[in-house]
């Protein structure tokens, strides 16, 4: 059976385990990178990960882009939202049809 879990800063988070997802609060980018791994080993079907903390791992993400799990998902901590998550669907929608059909310029 899949899972759902949520990474990031405790304050962030922690209102999702009233949704009965698996919260796991981290306080640094080393400690998220060791975590999503796990979690990818661990049959997590879904990651949710504040945009904070997504942009401090990169590089961990971007291994995960290509397989069909986990589907990592930047989601806005508790101060707002810094774009991450809408860059994402941007990009995976430009690269699926060729073109910029959300935020194209219109003239």
């Amino acid at each position: 059976m899949y899972k759902i879990g949520v990474v990031g800063d405790r304050d962030s988070i922690l209102g999702f385990k009233l949704l009965g997802l698996s919260v796991y609060p981290v306080r640094e980018a080393k400690e998220a990178s060791l975590l999503i791994n796990r979690l990818a080993r661990d049959d997590y079907a879904v990651i949710f990960i504040t945009e904070t903390m997504a942009k401090d791992i990169k590089e961990t993400l971007d291994r995960y882009k290509a397989a069909p799990f986990p589907a990592i998902i930047p989601i806005p901590n508790n101060q707002g939202s810094i774009g991450l998550g809408m860059q994402g669907i941007k990009d995976n929608i430009e690269k699926a049809i060729g073109v910029d059909i959300l935020f194209e310029e219109r003239g």
